[in-house]
């Protein structure tokens, strides 16, 4: 059986960048009886490295400052061994996957769930068309989940083939 991993990471203290934040926690509860580990984070660090070398899917859950605000995208995410910021003091999502296969030897499917945000300033609550972007961003991961048993190498590809 797979082991899915999702991390949705930001600051819930400055605006929009607290998406990730908050769809992880909705997330928690909407799917508290299911086996999949939800992580809310306030910053991506390198000990991530050892959940994510058990997972078999991660999905990565950011606000973005590019695009359309309220627009989000899914889109998979390919290890690239011959990223120069596996040392840096700000980790990504393809650093931590670089991380995990170079400690662990492991390379999961990874999927990073965007939401294009509008502000960024000190605020507890999102903008409202962020706000409206985050229902439909739970809604889509929970609905998009594998059933339980599958296999979910390579499950990545196609799966998010969804954006608004």
């Amino acid at each position: 059986m797979g082991r899915e991993l999702i991390i949705g990471y930001g600051n819930p203290l400055r605006a929009d960048d607290g998406f990730g934040w908050r769809a992880a926690r909705h997330l928690a509860e909407l799917l508290q009886d299911e086996p999949i580990e939800i992580l809310a984070l306030h910053q991506l660090t390198p000990e991530l490295a050892e959940p994510i070398s058990r997972a078999d899917l991660i999905i990565f859950i950011d606000a973005s400052s590019e695009g359309q605000p309220g627009s989000w995208k899914c889109e998979p995410l390919e290890l690239n061994t011959a990223a120069g910021d596996s040392l840096a003091h700000h980790f990504t999502p393809r650093s931590l996957l670089a991380y995990a296969q170079a400690i662990f030897k492991v390379s999961p499917a990874a999927l990073l769930v965007s939401v294009a945000g509008e502000s960024f300033g000190y605020c507890e609550q999102l903008t409202p068309r962020v706000e409206t972007a985050l229902q439909q961003i739970i809604e889509h991961v929970a609905a998009n989940r594998p059933p339980s048993g599958v296999n979910l190498c390579g499950l990545a590809r196609g799966c998010c083939e969804t954006a608004c």
